[in-house]
């Protein structure tokens, strides 16, 4: 668990970095995308290790509670680094107006994500509303051939 954090705040480390060798250089915002994902993911697993109940093999220990802090922190602090050198470089309101877009992106991809899952649970509906019935006719069919079966076997 705290290799995950490690993991999280180590991608933030190396995504500034290479944000800062390569801010004064780049000619678009293009150029430094890669980083500015890896930047996101690693704030996003920093975050996920510390809002997860997952710790309980630590529960009372100072040390792994104050490690996620300080690294959510130090996090957050390289996100707003970032943010005042993206915005130096592309003009106020830049990294606002990534921000904003991701967002974006990313509550179209939920609601994606949920569209699809509810085609797929109404398929499913319809699949054992199908099965049903044929279930159904086919007991229809059984009952109404024994019935002339009783009926030519009487005569």
């Amino acid at each position: 668990m705290i290799a995950e954090t490690m993991a999280g705040i180590a991608l933030v480390k190396g995504a500034v970095d290479g944000i800062k060798s390569m801010i004064g250089t780049c000619n678009d915002i293009g150029d430094i995308a890669g980083h500015i994902d890896k930047l996101f993911e690693g704030e996003k697993q920093v975050q996920q290790k510390r809002n997860s109940k997952s710790g309980v093999d630590n529960f009372g220990g100072i040390g792994g509670v104050a490690s996620e802090i300080i690294d959510a922190r130090l996090a957050k602090e390289k996100m707003q680094e970032v943010a005042a050198m993206v915005d130096m470089r592309f003009g106020p309101g830049t990294w606002k107006s990534i921000v904003d877009e991701r967002a974006r992106r990313m509550k179209e991809q939920r609601e994606l994500e949920a569209k699809v899952r509810q085609a797929k649970l109404h398929k499913a509906r319809q699949t054992e509303e199908l099965f049903e019935n044929i279930l159904m006719a086919a007991a229809v069919v059984f009952i109404v051939v024994i019935a002339i079966a009783i009926f030519i076997s009487i005569i």
